[in-house]
């Protein structure tokens, strides 16, 4: 079975960050600048939460916040769930869909070696399927 860190060795290696303290704003401009769907926030080389498009949409928008003055600690989340590289894909897609998550950061004791998303998974998912049937057809005929 694929492992998370299979996962992670076939996906670009960027990790982009905030801290706590930045605004809103410049969160949301960097999600724009590298066209992605959450930042995670880090104090003092530590992961302490996250910011997405979904929390900036329910957080501030429907709040009437500006996001140029809010500081990303008023709308992160803060009860972040991760994996370790070593667990399977299927043990994300359990933890993604029990807590209704889209990202899930990679923690290798408290070092952050990647994120992974909900779409990462239905990839990986999708071509080990890929290789099982060729694996099946082969057999079938005979090749």
């Amino acid at each position: 079975m694929t492992t998370v860190n299979d996962l992670l060795r076939n996906k670009p290696s960027d990790i982009w960050t905030v801290a706590p303290e930045d605004s809103v704003y410049d969160a949301l401009r960097l999600m724009d600048e590298k066209n992605i769907g959450v930042v995670l926030v880090i104090d003092s080389g530590r992961l302490i939460g996250l910011l997405t498009e979904r929390d900036y949409a329910r957080k501030l928008v429907l709040h009437h916040k500006s996001s140029r003055e809010t500081p990303v600690r008023d709308v992160m989340a803060t009860h972040v769930a991760y994996i370790e590289p070593g667990k399977e894909i299927e043990d994300c897609m359990a933890l993604m869909t029990e807590r209704r998550f889209r990202y899930l950061p990679v923690m290798d004791n408290d070092r952050l070696v990647g994120l992974v998303s909900i779409g990462d998974l239905v990839k990986a998912v999708i071509a080990d399927k890929k290789f099982m049937i060729e694996q099946l057809e082969h057999y079938i005929s005979g090749q």
